[in-house]
């Protein structure tokens, strides 16, 4: 059976002060005994210096010395004179003392030959009775008295009981404070042990003491303690849900070089980059295809450490961050688009800038021409009307790039509404109609019954007057335009525009028909105006409507461009 700390401690301190107060009645009785027989050595002493004294100087006969103070002697006292060589001159207990062994080895005459007296209690080798000796050196001799180690002599030296009866009742009263003190000391534990074990109980009291007010701080400490590990659970399960969502490859390596943590990206990110695809998450402490990372790890002493790495025509951006205990962060970013974006950015400023200094090239021209030039009234009126063409060349490059960012910035500001999407074909066909005229062009459409289509009014019309704009300019004279649902499902109509003009020769072109400024025939192209933006325009309104384009030269001969608009 186990005990508790409380009885375990009461037990300790019960044979600890036990001990103690076995240790102390031991001490004082025999402090008590020895005192005694000091007070009756220091008698005996005393009657020895009256025996000394009333023995003669030269006399040789002890009997008649002795009876003349025997009666002021203990009747049962034991005289014996020894010389100071150690031989039995006289004892009163034994007639044939001259023939008694000699006693200079006795423990009380070796003593009294060193100190003067000497003393022991043992059993007489002559009569074998047990005696309390005394002996003391004299001149002449020695003296030694002796008393009967009888039961009146045990009495007198044994020790008195009052102080062990008093010691006793001390060791009681002092058992019942400790078991007081164990009890509620014991208590205190047992109930900081119950807290420990059943940490979620908090009904559990603590007692009014020091212990009290320690566990009491320590049940706060470990709440406060259990409060802030759910929130740094509760925060780690959000880094890592962030982590496993984020778009990025995310790897912690801990200081030894293993790993610890990753996200799927990573994963995926480290099988495009290794020639191994194996999906071993430390590939990126081995590969060479992580050589710079490896030699930053090994050489550099910075925190922070930032490469490109291109491969399988992708380019990705490796980030590494080294925190204060020696682990690390590898960060794998798949740059290819951002890269490409930048790259059509640059490319965008450049042709911007390219289309822009036709036009102002050309206003420029006209009107120094008019300006510097004393030129008839009918050659002024025709660069003037020149300079007009080409403000109107600018004014509709600048709609479109402002309708091309309002798509791309706001998208929502766009009303979405039902749509009638024959009216906006009539009206675009009653719009065109000289140039439709003047070309020999038919326009047709064919739409489904009970048609419905919602968007925005502008957006789509847009749609469609570009891409009927873009067949007029390039697809030639003398064809036929037509525009027809090829298909639907559930959420999207399918359209199909085509003409049957002269399509794109060079079929390496298509794919970048819907490019911004991209122009198949750049001469050709300039003649026959235009902003270089009407297909950027339509791709990106369709895709502002959830839908799609692609673009394909038709076997019977000119462009076909397929589209879908959400219902």
């Amino acid at each position: 059976m186990k005990l508790s700390l409380r009885h375990r401690l009461f037990f300790y301190y019960a044979v600890i002060f036990s001990l103690f107060t076995l240790g102390i009645a031991l001490f004082e009785r025999s402090r008590e005994k020895v005192i005694k027989t000091e007070g009756l050595v220091d008698k005996l002493e005393i009657y020895a210096d009256l025996i000394q004294e009333g023995l003669s100087k030269d006399s040789v006969n002890y009997v008649d010395d002795l009876k003349k103070i025997k009666t002021i002697l203990p009747p049962n006292i034991r005289i014996t004179i020894i010389s100071l060589q150690g031989n039995v001159q006289y004892d009163n207990t034994v007639d044939d003392y001259i023939s008694m062994e000699g006693h200079a080895n006795r423990i009380e005459i070796i003593a009294a030959t060193q100190y003067g007296i000497g003393s022991d209690i043992r059993q007489s080798s002559s009569n074998h009775h047990p005696y309390l000796y005394f002996a003391k050196k004299y001149d002449r001799h020695y003296l030694r008295l002796a008393l009967p180690y009888d039961i009146p002599l045990k009495r007198f030296l044994k020790a008195d009981n009052l102080f062990l009866y008093f010691l006793i009742l001390l060791f009681l009263i002092t058992l019942i404070i400790i078991h007081q003190i164990t009890q509620q000391f014991g208590n205190s534990i047992s109930r900081l042990r119950d807290f420990a074990l059943h940490s979620n109980n908090s009904l559990i009291s603590f007692n009014e003491d020091e212990l009290g007010e320690i566990s009491k701080k320590i049940a706060e400490n470990y709440h406060q303690l259990e409060e802030n590990k759910k929130q740094l659970s509760l925060e780690k399960q959000k880094l890592l849900h962030h982590i496993q969502i984020s778009e990025e490859g995310i790897c912690f390596i801990s200081t030894d070089r293993q790993i610890e943590f990753y996200n799927n990206l990573y994963i995926r990110y480290l099988n495009q980059l290794v020639d191994d695809s194996n999906s071993n998450p430390d590939s990126i402490l081995t590969d060479s295809a992580f050589s710079s990372l490896h030699q930053f790890l090994q050489h550099s002493s910075d925190n922070y450490f930032e490469t490109q790495i291109k491969k399988q025509g992708k380019i990705f951006s490796l980030r590494t961050n080294i925190f204060d205990d020696n682990s690390f962060e590898v960060i794998l970013t798949d740059i290819t688009l951002k890269e490409k974006t930048k790259k059509l950015k640059q490319e965008l400023t450049g042709n911007i800038a390219h289309e822009l200094r036709t036009p102002i090239t050309g206003i420029r021209a006209y009107l120094e021409t008019v300006l510097d030039h004393d030129l008839p009234e009918s050659k002024k009126h025709h660069f003037i009307r020149q300079a007009y063409y080409q403000t109107l060349t600018l004014s509709e490059m600048i709609k479109d790039m402002s309708i091309l960012a309002k798509m791309e910035e706001a998208p929502h500001a766009f009303n979405i509404e039902k749509l009638n999407l024959s009216a906006i074909l009539e009206d675009l066909k009653a719009e065109q109609a000289d140039i439709l005229t003047q070309k020999q062009i038919q326009l047709d459409w064919q739409l489904p019954d009970k048609f419905s289509l919602q968007g925005n009014f502008n957006l789509v019309t847009s749609i469609f007057r570009n891409l009927l704009e873009n067949s007029i300019r390039y697809a030639g004279n003398q064809i036929r335009i037509n525009i027809s649902v090829i298909n639907e499902d559930k959420d999207f109509y399918y359209f199909s525009f085509y003409d049957t003009g002269i399509g794109v020769t060079n079929e390496s072109h298509l794919h970048r028909l819907f490019e911004r400024f991209y122009r198949v025939q750049e001469g050709r192209s300039r003649e026959t105006g235009g902003s270089g933006l009407g297909l950027a325009i339509v791709k990106n309104a369709i895709h502002l409507h959830k839908g799609d384009i692609s673009v394909k030269n038709r076997k019977e001969g000119g462009l076909e461009f397929i589209f879908s608009l959400k219902k």
